[in-house]
């Protein structure tokens, strides 16, 4: 257990405690706890990447904290109707899709890079800009559907780079087949 790998597990730690403010109505402190995980997941990242800390451990930790988080946050956040249900089958959707994709690899024995992509990469950051930014409207009570060109962004990035990685998955287990 290295200091990125501490980060990342105190990342999902946080995870609780998001979902326990959103659901008592204490938007700011969400939104803080939200940013401290960001910041902690830069953090473990550019500190791996510099002190050569990268570890097997912290590249499946890593991927799967975000995707722990942002699937709390727009489940928690569809049920409390600050953002449409939709929303969040979407986004849970892929990650399930995603990771059922990487076990079924690993199980038939399948090598492949469980890197994320550049797209992955702009997904999440499309998702959690989304969510940080609803966010601070939902704790200001200002109108959420501000964010409707946001959202279709990340929407759209979300299936794209879902699609992506099935496309890797699949030819992963079948190279001849793509």
């Amino acid at each position: 257990m290295n200091l990125p790998n501490a980060l990342t597990v105190l990342r999902i730690l946080l995870i609780p405690f998001f979902i326990g403010f959103l659901t008592y109505g204490h938007y700011l402190w969400a939104l803080w706890t939200i940013l401290i995980a960001g910041v902690t997941d830069i953090l473990d990242g550019v500190i791996a990447r510099m002190a050569n800390q990268r570890t097997k451990l912290g590249a499946y930790l890593d991927p799967l904290a975000d995707k722990l988080l942002l699937t709390a946050s727009f489940i928690t956040l569809s049920i409390l109707h600050l953002v449409p249900g939709w929303v969040a089958i979407v986004v849970v959707s892929r990650d399930l899709i995603i990771v059922a994709g990487t076990l079924l690899l690993h199980v038939t024995q399948t090598p492949i890079e469980v890197a994320p992509t550049a797209l992955g990469k702009g997904t999440t950051l499309a998702q959690l800009t989304y969510l940080v930014l609803a966010l601070v409207l939902i704790a200001f009570q200002k109108d959420v559907h501000q964010l409707m060109p946001l959202l279709a962004l990340m929407l759209t990035l979300t299936v794209i780079s879902g699609l992506h990685y099935v496309y890797r998955g699949i030819r992963a287990y079948h190279p001849d087949l793509v």
